[in-house]
């Protein structure tokens, strides 16, 4: 039986959940399993296997697989890679221990920098040298190569990163390491910076290549494992993979470069906030993704999250910017903080209450789950509350033992152990630390909450957006339809694409626009031949960046380039369109040389177009069939709540706060200060009432 293009199944790994979700032309199933740390595709395939049973589907019917995992990242931050070794040249081995020598924290004379993902004696340098004009000022002394490459055979080595000197300008001699090395050690894996991270800077592209090396081949085998088991089962589609940018991407590209891989869950889920912001025609969003582990911030203007070329994996310090591994890869722009449903509370030294960062995952889990967790979570707080119901907490699937979370919570030893008081306490904490990381953002960013449209999901986002939103001015949340597996959602609204950059210093005013029209053209020929080998027969878009700074400045800025050749009159649009940015940016523009650095050029099919959507309008006031106690955090006391199944509600009712919307992967907290009502396509939309209201 041939597939259908329009059965699609997307599916996201996260550190507590795994969420599938499979969509027909009939409508959307989604289910929520535990992750199986052993085997990440055990608990993706029983997803897969619970969902088209239920659809009445084989395998052999479905059209598309999309995946996000946070393999990459979890053996990054678990420092759990495969013995890697690094060449390099002669002289610059310890790269990685000096980094910028900047500090990220000024105070601390006993501040600890990250340790290189490799030790200093499988750090070996050689003999070569290219000049950053391409210039090969010392040739490669392949002998050296070849004694590295034999001694690191002897210690088990199995994957090679080999970042050279300005390989950026001219990789022939990591081409020529790599011929030597493979003929060495034919097995290992090898990471080129001229291929992973071809851009200026020696210790950003160091370590990007480092990290890709560092997991290579574990996100192969995982990758290879993943695509015969599919085609075992029956299926016959492509298996594509979500890019840290929010493209998608074929599995072999991924397994060869998986570090473009960390952020892949909460891109997913950005994208998702900015289809649904976007259809709703709001120009300036907020993205709030709260899951087991992490929660995840991200501006959404114009209906497109932020992006960056730059992102820290692994922070050592208080999730302190400057603390972790920088990698140089294309990224959806975001803060990443550890405040999930199993976050873990405790007290500190200090005698106070504290959650987080640490987790208590899947295995063993909160201490409701019954799997030998004994410390108290967010989730415990939540059920101690009364926000969760024990019988239908992930649709079902997951028996929750809310006396085991009173009885954790109690242990804490403090407050009299009063398990309602501290489970306030619990779930002030995370929110008031999901507020903060939000308003930091924002002011990093250059940006303000005044205005935006909260857009929450994953599994515990419902349970705490109204409160955060309290907290931060936000006068309007949308919950969407399937917001506990919105990242996987997501997966299914991306295109296909994938992104390039090259470094090529110019001046502006003495553009050598041969050079930069010959890479432009090189690398989109390059990127739309990735893009299409998981999207022939579709019209493919381009967009080119370039990276352009005022001489002797240390950052740059993103300014648009015309996606033709270009010519000698284009230096004044290009000094004009870098002035439009830097003076957006800063506020002022100066009289110094511009400087390009890096050249940039993104290659994508279309996105798929959304039919808007129309304001959501107040036609019915529903009232609760049943009620609950719940001890309310922002007023610290019990109220009755309504409770309300999601799935008897039609678009146009509304609902009175307080109150409780339960449905399969997630419940909807709207709390005294909002009301909510369903928008013509079934998402809840909370509104903050009237201050007289409120306070009646």
């Amino acid at each position: 039986m041939a597939s259908n293009p329009n059965i699609r199944i997307g599916a996201d790994i996260g550190g507590t959940f795994t969420d599938v979700v499979l969509e027909t032309p009939a409508g959307r199933h989604s289910t929520k399993i535990l992750t199986t740390y052993d085997a990440p595709e055990r608990a993706l395939l029983e997803g897969v296997t619970i969902l088209l049973a239920e659809a009445g589907l084989a395998p052999g019917d479905v059209g598309l697989v999309v995946h996000g995992t946070t393999l990459a990242t979890n053996a990054l931050i678990e420092r759990r890679g495969v013995p890697t070794a690094l060449l390099t040249t002669e002289g610059f081995r310890d790269v990685l221990e000096l980094g910028t020598e900047s500090r990220f924290d000024q105070y601390d004379i006993a501040m600890d920098k990250p340790a290189p993902l490799i030790e200093r004696s499988l750090r070996i340098g050689v003999p070569e040298r290219i000049a950053a004009n391409g210039e090969v000022l010392l040739p490669l002394d392949e002998d050296a190569v070849r004694a590295a490459a034999v001694r690191w055979r002897q210690d088990g080595i199995r994957s090679v990163a080999i970042a050279f000197l300005h390989a950026y300008a001219n990789p022939a001699h990591e081409q020529a390491a790599a011929a030597i090395i493979r003929q060495e050690i034919p097995d290992a894996g090898l990471s080129l910076s001229s291929e992973v991270s071809p851009e200026m800077r020696e210790y950003e592209r160091f370590s990007t290549t480092v990290a890709n090396a560092y997991v290579q081949p574990i996100v192969d085998s995982y990758l290879r494992r993943l695509e015969a088991q599919l085609l075992e089962r029956g299926f016959t589609c492509p298996l594509f993979l979500m890019l840290s940018s929010g493209g998608l991407t074929t599995v072999d590209t991924a397994a060869r470069f998986p570090v473009r891989l960390v952020e892949s869950g909460p891109a997913g889920g950005a994208i998702f906030a900015g289809t649904i912001a976007a259809e709703r025609g709001l120009a300036r969003a907020v993205a709030l993704d709260v899951g087991g582990t992490t929660a995840k911030i991200c501006l959404i203007d114009d209906g497109k999250p932020q992006t960056s070329q730059m992102f820290e994996v692994a922070r050592v310090h208080r999730f302190r910017k400057g603390s972790g591994l920088p990698l140089r890869i294309p990224v959806v722009e975001m803060v990443e903080i550890g405040a999930g449903g199993g976050s873990i509370a405790a007290v500190d030294a200090a005698g106070r209450l504290a959650v987080g960062p640490r987790s208590a995952g899947s295995e063993p889990g909160p201490a409701a789950y019954g799997r030998g967790g004994t410390h108290p979570t967010v989730t415990d707080a939540d059920i101690q509350l009364g926000r969760i119901d024990p019988a239908a907490f992930a649709g079902g699937k997951v028996h929750l033992d809310p006396a085991a979370s009173g009885a954790a919570l109690a242990a804490l030893g403090i407050w009299g152990g009063e398990a309602d008081a501290l489970a306030i306490g619990v779930s002030e904490i995370v929110d008031e630390t999901m507020a903060s990381a939000a308003r930091v953002h924002a002011v990093e960013q250059g940006e303000t909450m005044e205005g935006r449209t909260m857009i929450a999901f994953g599994g515990c986002a419902p349970l705490h957006a109204a409160r955060v939103a309290e907290k931060i001015g936000v006068d309007r949340v949308i919950i969407p339809r399937s917001a506990g597996v919105g990242s996987a959602v997501g997966f299914l609204r991306a295109p296909i694409a994938y992104e390039l950059a090259r470094s090529l210093p110019q001046i502006v005013g003495a553009t050598d626009f041969a050079a930069v029209n010959a890479l432009l053209c090189a690398m989109s020929a390059e990127a739309r031949a990735l893009v299409a080998k998981g999207a022939a027969d579709r019209p493919v878009i381009e967009q080119r960046l370039c990276l352009a700074r005022y001489q002797g400045q240390g950052y740059e800025l993103s300014v648009p380039v015309p996606n033709r050749m270009l010519h000698d009159a284009d230096e004044a649009m290009l000094l004009a369109a870098f002035e439009e940015v830097y003076r957006a940016q800063y506020g002022v523009v100066l009289s110094l040389p511009v400087e390009i650095l890096t050249w940039r050029v993104t290659a994508s099919t279309l996105p798929e177009a959304q039919p808007p959507v129309a304001a959501a309008e107040r036609q019915r006031l529903v009232q609760p069939p049943t009620r609950r106690t719940v001890c309310d955090p922002g007023l610290a006391q019990p109220l009755e709540y309504g409770l309300f199944d999601r799935e008897t509600l039609q678009p146009g009712d509304y609902i009175e706060g307080p109150a409780l919307i339960v449905e399969r992967e997630t419940t909807s907290v709207v709390s005294p200060v909002f009301d909510a009502v369903l928008d013509p396509a079934g998402f809840i939309i909370l509104e903050r009432k009237p201050a007289k209201e409120i306070g009646a």
